[in-house]
């Protein structure tokens, strides 16, 4: 054979390989299955909440390209790479909205395969606007799955008290409510939606059940003990309700902020009392407050190390302390005076806003 003709049919392979390889079709690396039409056998579990894994099993799963949760078209991410011919996994979309509801899988043909399913969606409570109540009080609660809510009750299973809460308005991630009049101290709430029913791990106290040593206002007997610059009430700050009361405390000077009940009627010791609650609007930085009083073993102003509040800067911090937990009050003392002390400020004067502090039975 003559050189012209080799490297005419060297080319001529070439050309042809090339277009070959050219025509081979571009995958995302999905099983490479003809579609059909896609059987269902089993779908493991049958019912979830958000984020769980299923399984469904059957014939002609392999060229799955969607699959999507009926209520709300909402979407679910898998990955189809990892599809067979006989079983797809996927995950629960967080976003599910709850109740029986088909999952309709859709292959690349448009064909599809709906299967029956219960989409688990409990309401879930992440943070609140106040933990204090009285009648009429208008609290709204952030988390997800509020939008299907159909009660809301103030709840001591304990006591075997449930007083119902109104529902304001209710949307997908905020709920907000309205609470009761109550005997209870403190509960947290029972919620119900169309999955099934949970317990609030926030707990609310009754304002009107508690022993007020400063709401609005000063709590009956109290007054402003502090030292250095004296306390003010002021109205443009607060956490519920209408006032707060501000103390500055000067650079260096180790100020503190008491409230003092010398008139007589202050309380003696009482084991019934679980809690020492408020807030604390921060000042410029984040700071630890101490919490002292004159009933504990430490003296009146003392740092007490398991006293400590850190207080985050610019935003109300809520506190709910245990005083069994401090160094707060020991059996047979009246307590007459509660304050808050600082280390410091070394850099400049600060100011802090106190509210609802009260003692929770």
């Amino acid at each position: 054979m003559k050189f012209n003709q080799l490297a005419t049919l060297s080319f001529l392979a070439a050309v042809t390989a090339f277009t070959i390889s050219s025509c081979t079709k571009d995958t995302d690396g999905s099983p490479q299955i003809a579609p059909g039409n896609p059987v269902a056998t089993k779908l493991m579990p049958d019912s979830a909440a958000g984020g769980s894994l299923v399984t469904l099993t059957g014939t002609g799963l392999g060229d799955i390209r969607s699959i999507v949760f009926e209520k709300g078209n909402v979407p679910a991410g898998f990955q189809s790479t990892l599809n067979t011919e006989g079983a797809i996994l996927f995950r629960v979309p967080s976003e599910v909205l709850g109740g029986t509801q088909n999952i309709i899988f859709t292959n690349s043909a448009g064909n599809t395969l709906k299967v029956p399913f219960k989409a688990l969606a409990y309401p879930t409570v992440t943070s609140v606007s106040n933990y204090n109540f009285t009648k009429g009080t208008v609290i709204t609660l952030t988390g997800n799955n509020f939008d299907d809510v159909t009660a809301v009750t103030l709840t001591d299973s304990i006591k075997g008290v449930s007083d119902p809460v109104t529902i304001v308005s209710k949307a997908k991630t905020q709920l907000v409510v309205q609470m009761p009049a109550s005997t209870l101290n403190r509960a947290p709430l029972r919620i119900t939606n169309g999955t099934g029913r949970i317990t609030s791990p926030q707990e609310f106290v009754n304002v009107d059940k508690a022993y007020q040593i400063f709401t609005d206002a000063y709590g009956t007997g109290f007054q402003d003990g502090s030292w250095g610059d004296a306390a003010a009430v002021s109205t443009k700050e607060f956490a519920s309700g209408t006032a707060s009361i501000g103390k500055n405390f000067q650079k260096g000077n180790w100020h503190l902020i008491a409230f003092a009940n010398w008139s007589g009627s202050a309380i003696p010791y009482s084991a019934d009392y679980t809690y020492v609650t408020g807030w604390i609007k921060g000042a410029s930085a984040d700071y630890s407050l101490y919490l002292t009083t004159d009933a504990g073993k430490a003296g009146f102003g003392d740092f007490v190390e398991t006293n400590k509040i850190n207080v985050k800067a610019g935003v109300w911090n809520y506190f709910k302390i245990k005083l069994s937990a401090i160094d707060f009050w020991i059996a047979g003392k009246t307590l007459t005076q509660v304050g808050f002390r600082i280390q410091g400020p070394d850099k400049q004067d600060e100011t802090f806003y106190f509210d609802d502090l009260m003692l929770v039975k």
